[in-house]
């Protein structure tokens, strides 16, 4: 007989102050009853690749492989797995066309490794509208995004 596989929601949010700047991330892993929140951050970074962090930090977390819904309002992310785009470019040694390299190639490398031992969908929400994981990820990215002091950027 074969195990249930367990579904998890992973809410994600990336936060830059500037671009590039002080930026962090924010996760929230639920599984049931359980809930885990995530978060880090950089002092030189994109808005992009903190949304990308946040997807990455929290599969990570995942110790076995899960059915996983993943919340974003990041369109970069949730266009670039669900069109395919990501794919494409990996294949394309990492052009996203034949003038143009892809973005934060070293991240996504890592994003589709997860996504290969995880049966994922991906999910857009709209950001700064009230959704409650979302708002709470944006808090968390926020926060980590002030830990650094201006003398250190």
């Amino acid at each position: 007989m074969e195990a249930t596989i367990r579904e998890v929601r992973l809410y994600t949010d990336g936060a830059c102050s500037g671009n590039p700047g002080p930026g962090g991330w924010g996760a929230i892993l639920r599984c049931n009853a359980s809930e885990k929140e995530l978060s880090g951050g950089e002092l030189k970074t994109t808005n992009n690749r903190m949304e990308l962090s946040a997807v990455i930090a929290g599969l990570s977390a995942l110790r076995e492989k899960c059915r996983v819904l993943i919340y974003s309002d990041s369109k970069y992310i949730v266009d670039a797995v669900n069109l395919g785009w990501a794919r494409r470019w990996k294949r394309s040694g990492w052009m996203r066309n034949k003038t143009e390299s892809a973005l934060n190639p070293d991240l996504w490398e890592k994003l589709l490794a997860l996504l290969d031992s995880h049966e994922t969908e991906f999910i857009w929400v709209k950001g700064h509208a009230g959704h409650p994981e979302n708002e709470r990820c944006d808090a968390l990215a926020v926060a980590e995004a002030a830990k650094f002091k201006k003398e250190d950027y």
